[in-house]
């Protein structure tokens, strides 16, 4: 592009280059012509007016229009030199020729230079541009790769509460349909199955509380109360409560006297510690032990629930507390561990998943001790 700006521009001012050193010349020959009616040649003044018409059609068309002008500035002083002059007239020419073709190179070169500005400004124009279509390009992805995240984590939480909720309606409605229409049973049976309607009810509350929670988490409105909670007496509360979980399996408690208060909200710790008894109740093969254990280090209180089931695979342990991420057995909301995560963090501690030694997995959370207010 400026090799082609190069060439062109001589060719349009090229005419009025041939104008100035004509007009030049002709004034210099005006000159010439009063020095040789006053008999007082001035070689030094012409000098510099033909070196000047010179220069001038250099500077504005180029070394052709020198060459024009060098042949003009040579008739120039064959009149108005006398025929003994021709040294003089031989330099003139090359004088002019010379300081013509330096101010057209120059003259190119500063058009050269002027043409590449141009260029480099527009590609500057053009780079501004792509970087604005780029950047509109990435806007406009992230927002297609969120709306398909959204998409995806509703239809996970429609396939997770379809499945979640449906289970324990199904047992609810056979049991309750059933005594409505006054099949007999006898007291032990019908102790047995009110006891399951009873504990159906149990998980649909532990179900639409974690699905309140996360709601709360993502709105962003997850704001422990913090109070000094005994851990003791929580776990032993929670294992009471959650009884019907630990008919299949053995449930051990190992937590050491003296345990120090934890700084914490208690409704929220409850629920981080009914999602993992659920969730190791849930996993661990029939007949084996959940246990839940925790002791107190550099000033936070740490927690592990383990069972003995399949455990978590290494490559899914950093993925396993996102929402609506069901296990290898499925069975649940895939929520549970995301609250878990979201409250232990709120509260300045943290969460993570090992492997139980002799197979299953280990969850281990930690909380920090509660400090007494000293009074002054």
């Amino acid at each position: 592009m400026a090799h082609a700006l190069r060439f062109r521009l001589p060719e349009r001012r090229r005419p009025l280059g041939y104008g100035v050193a004509v007009g030049v010349v002709a004034v210099g020959v005006a000159a010439g012509l009063l020095v040789v009616l006053r008999r007082e040649p001035e070689r030094a003044a012409l000098a510099v007016v033909l070196v000047l018409a010179a220069a001038a059609a250099g500077g504005i068309s180029g070394a052709e229009a020198v060459a024009v002008t060098a042949a003009a500035v040579g008739v120039a002083v064959t009149l108005l030199l006398a025929p003994g002059d021709w040294p003089a007239a031989v330099a003139f020419v090359a004088v002019a020729l010379v300081v013509g073709l330096l101010v057209a190179t120059e003259a190119d070169r500063r058009r050269g230079a002027e043409a590449r500005t141009a260029e480099l400004a527009a590609l500057n124009d053009r780079l501004h541009q792509v970087t604005a279509e780029r950047e509109a390009l990435e806007a406009d992805a992230s927002r297609a790769h969120i709306l398909a995240r959204v998409d995806e984590q509703r239809a996970a939480l429609l396939r997770s509460v379809s499945h979640d909720l449906r289970t324990p309606l199904a047992t609810i409605r056979a049991v309750a349909s059933d005594l409505r229409h006054g099949t007999a049973y006898d007291d032990a049976t019908r102790t047995e199955l009110l006891g399951t309607v009873c504990d159906e009810t149990e998980r649909l509350d532990r179900i639409v509380s974690n699905l309140l929670s996360l709601s709360r988490i993502e709105a962003g409105a997850l704001e422990p109360e913090r109070q000094a909670v005994p851990l003791d007496e929580l776990v032993a509360d929670r294992i009471r409560r959650l009884s019907p979980l630990f008919r299949r399996v053995r449930i051990q408690v190992e937590l050491p006297a003296g345990l120090p208060l934890v700084d914490a909200d208690y409704t929220q710790l409850d629920l981080v510690v009914t999602n993992l008894l659920e969730n190791a109740a849930r996993h661990a093969p029939e007949g084996s032990c959940v246990r839940i254990g925790g002791r107190e280090r550099d000033g936070v209180v740490e927690v592990r629930v383990a069972d003995e089931g399949i455990g978590v695979p290494e490559y899914a342990r950093s993925s396993v507390f996102e929402p609506f991420r069901q296990g290898e057995r499925g069975g649940s909301s895939g929520v549970g561990l995301a609250i878990c995560k979201a409250v232990i963090e709120s509260h300045g501690g943290t969460i993570r998943v090992d492997r139980t030694v002799g197979g299953g997995a280990t969850f281990v959370f930690t909380v920090p001790v509660h400090q007494p207010t000293r009074r002054t």
